[in-house]
């Protein structure tokens, strides 16, 4: 299987964690993909989203784009009340605290994740929320 003939979606997540990211990892234009598990906000169950990331330097960086959409992702409203977080890359899962990068960090992070995935950019040009970076420090 390709890594583009799935969802993006609860298909992802499930192929993802049946082979500990061999499928799901490798996404499309060159990305890579996560799996982050956050607390829900009103539910307290857990839910696994497949995003898109990055390394800066051993930290993974997400961002809460939902496509240039006028609301946050409901991940990151989860992370927002419930800052720690399950996180898969490959094989390797882990917790870690999730926080938004601002100012100069921000920026930066966000010109890196532009370099894994171009279409941010073009995200933010349809939203007037500022689309937030997220960083997932390893507890």
């Amino acid at each position: 299987m390709s890594t583009t003939e799935y969802p993006f979606g609860q298909e992802h997540v499930r192929l993802y964690q049946q082979t500990d990211g061999e499928t799901g990892h490798d996404w499309r234009e060159g990305s890579t993909v996560l799996l982050l598990t956050t607390t829900g906000r009103r539910t307290g169950n857990e839910t696994t989203t497949p995003l898109i990331y990055s390394l800066d330097g051993d930290t993974p960086v997400i961002v809460a784009s939902k496509g240039g959409a006028p609301e946050h992702p409901g991940w990151f409203e989860n992370l927002s009340k419930t800052p720690e977080v399950g996180v898969q890359i490959k094989g390797d899962t882990f917790r870690a605290r999730a926080r938004v990068a601002e100012g100069e960090e921000r920026e930066r992070l966000w010109r890196l994740m532009n370099e894994v995935w171009p279409h941010y950019d073009e995200y933010a040009e349809k939203t007037d929320r500022e689309i937030p970076v997220v960083v997932l420090e390893r507890l």
